[in-house]
């Protein structure tokens, strides 16, 4: 899954905890099923659905696990903003065995990276945003993005929408979208360079409904245009970039 989805969903669970005025306690633990949805490969026109685990675990809202962010810090917090780093994963990868035209391309592999974030809500708004670099060594580069979301309660749901863009560099790119001499003419694909640029704009939507005071359930929509260097390269099939995730949470704090 690429990291788009990574950065909204944390952008949003900021937005979340800016509204959560409990304090019960100086941890909030919540754990359950969850689904994401999301493209077979950067460009493809079709997605897959994979089933996972979804936690949201902090302690003093400055150490955290939320998500595709395995572990976090809040370097520096208030009620209204955040700054901090995560060790994040993902599931963006691609596989020659994804689709038949992407045999003789290279495999990419997911792994981790590290995330540079910020957020700062005021009033129903919240900009949010985040910088990734790949340190497992994967090709995947460097990648930030930018959302602003406008959130509003509607009896026990939360609802929160709003426009983002992601911009990639260069080495991310040519791993996803370039393809080189040699990969030309192994896979029969045209010859594409590619550098830095906008790799997509964005809308965000999600939903929140708290049944009780444990269980709660979420919905996160992300629907993109890929553009530039990503809109045109021979490997796109599909322009169109959709990202989802669904859960079930159980609160036990």
């Amino acid at each position: 899954m690429k990291a788009l989805i990574t950065g909204v969903l944390m952008g949003l669970a900021c937005t979340a905890h800016a509204a959560d005025t409990q304090a019960e306690s100086d941890w909030k633990i919540s754990v359950g099923p969850g689904m994401y949805i999301f493209p077979e490969f950067p460009g493809s026109s079709r997605l897959q659905v994979l089933p996972f685990p979804v936690q949201d675990i902090s302690w003093k809202d400055r150490v955290f696990s939320q998500g595709p962010d395995v572990l976090g810090v809040n370097v520096l917090r208030s009620e209204n903003y955040h700054l901090g780093a995560s060790l994040s994963f993902d599931f963006q990868s691609r596989s020659a065995s994804d689709d038949a035209r992407l045999k003789g391309l290279p495999d990419v592999h997911y792994g981790p990276k590290l995330r540079l974030f910020g957020d700062y809500t005021y009033w129903a708004f919240t900009g949010a945003a985040a910088v990734y670099q790949d340190i497992g060594g994967t090709g995947q580069g460097l990648t930030a993005m930018a959302d602003l979301l406008v959130s509003a309660p509607i009896g026990k749901a939360l609802i929160s929408m709003g426009p983002g863009l992601t911009w990639a560099n260069a080495t991310y790119t040519r791993t996803f979208f370039g393809v080189d001499q040699q990969q030309s003419l192994a896979s029969g694909l045209p010859q594409y360079n590619t550098s830095s640029g906008l790799r997509d704009v964005h809308f965000n939507i999600d939903g929140t409904y708290t049944f009780d005071k444990h269980w709660s359930a979420n919905l996160v929509m992300v629907v993109g245009r890929l553009q530039r260097y990503a809109a045109g390269s021979p490997i796109t099939e599909r322009r169109l970039d959709l990202n989802g995730m669904a859960s079930v949470l159980y609160r036990f704090r």
